[in-house]
């Protein structure tokens, strides 16, 4: 049997040698489950990893690793740090507001990473210390508490006298978000490989003990209870929804994956890209929602990634490698004509791609120009280029 961890970087081919039969197999149904959206699948027994990064665990404990391309070499180290980076811009998400000081994420699998990081945001929430709440129990006791239930009294206790069918509150730990942390504290417990980690959990596991575990998890959530005295909850609550829903914005399919979190490089592009310029620029807006492509009636809504100074600017981010000017896209180069056509200030058009060490960057520039109210406005259609390594947009 072949090793239980194997790591590639997005658009690469997965080696049947080094994975072993069993592993791959396995691979493959996940592939075929999810119509070879996440891994790609071909009829000649090829396994390829598409623009979505994470991990998937399957079922026999085996774990692939996905991480992003952001050079011509495979530097995995480099690529997690980097993903790591980009995850902190996703909205409604627990890496925003995750504290990494003391992380140590060199030589340690993007698992063990996301669950040590769960573990620290609960290490806060124990020493504020576990709420706890008024709990309804229903229970057929040996003596009188709280209510009587007459009618089930009447029910069950008709022979046993000596019994009392009741209903009362008690004060307890046992409110549904401890509960949905128990449960999330059980299942990583499963999935963790560390011993540090699973030190850890057991740690946990101790201090929630008599807690009880959910069943319905998607109806757990719709139950929490949101005010301000639970804020110091969000962050572990926000980890368990991600642990037990697999809520990593990309749901998938079928049985042959025991657990996944995968994320689309191409949202989590432009998430970083919008959260950078917003960061060092006033006036921009990030899925500006201003305009449709027709307007009598309203269809197609356009979204724009981030347009600067009310449409004078707009900008829209491609996770795509490319080498020359051959690999813009013609739909892409639409697409750009159909925003500056609705912005009507657009002077300037831009397509944003990552950069890649040592590709050939030379000067792409394609101008088009289009007619309104009979005077001729010229627009600007540039590609430029984004270094997650450096934090810096280049032009060239």
């Amino acid at each position: 049997m072949k090793n239980k961890f194997y790591q590639v970087i997005e658009y690469e081919t997965i080696d049947k040698e080094k994975v072993g039969e069993k592993f791959f197999k396995e691979l493959e149904a996940f592939a075929q489950e999810n119509e070879n959206l996440f891994l790609g699948y071909s009829r000649k027994g090829v396994l390829k990893s598409q623009n979505f990064v994470g991990v998937i665990q399957t079922k026999s404990g085996f774990v692939l690793e996905i991480l992003p391309k952001i050079s011509n070499k495979d530097d995995f180290e480099k690529s997690k740090k980097i993903l790591l980076k980009m995850l902190k811009t996703l909205k409604n998400s627990p890496f925003k507001y995750s504290q990494k000081a003391n992380l140590k994420t060199k030589n340690l699998p993007l698992l063990e990473i996301f669950i040590e990081m769960f573990l620290n945001e609960l290490d806060i929430l124990v020493k504020k210390g576990i709420k706890s709440d008024y709990i309804t129990r229903v229970e057929n006791q040996n003596f009188l508490k709280g209510k009587l239930k007459i009618k089930e009294q009447i029910s069950k206790n008709f022979i046993h006298k000596e019994r009392f069918f009741v209903e009362y509150d008690e004060y307890l730990p046992d409110r549904i978000e401890n509960k949905i942390i128990k449960t999330t504290l059980k299942k990583l417990y499963s999935l963790s490989k560390s011993s540090k980690n699973q030190q850890r959990i057991r740690e946990f596991l101790f201090v929630f003990d008599g807690i009880n575990e959910i069943k319905n998890i998607k109806a757990a959530f719709s139950k929490i209870k949101y005010d301000r005295s639970m804020s110091y909850y969000q962050n572990s609550l926000l980890w368990s929804k991600l642990f037990l829903l697999n809520k990593s914005f990309t749901p998938f399919k079928g049985g042959s994956s025991a657990f996944a979190l995968l994320f689309d490089m191409n949202l989590l592009f432009e998430s970083y890209v919008g959260n950078f310029l917003k960061r060092r620029c006033k006036n921009i807006k990030l899925q500006d929602k201003k305009h449709h492509l027709f307007e009598k009636p309203e269809k197609f809504l356009l979204k724009p990634d981030i347009v600067v100074n009310d449409g004078k600017i707009v900008l829209d981010t491609k996770w795509k490698i490319i080498n020359d000017e051959k690999d813009i896209s013609q739909n892409d180069l639409y697409q750009m004509f159909a925003y500056a056509s609705k912005y009507e200030n657009c002077k300037k058009v831009y397509l944003v791609y990552p950069f890649i060490e040592k590709v050939d960057t030379n000067r792409y520039i394609t101008e088009f120009h289009s007619r309104e109210d009979n005077k001729k406005r010229a627009v600007t259609v540039r590609p430029i280029f984004f270094d997650l390594v450096e934090d810096e947009l280049k032009v060239y």
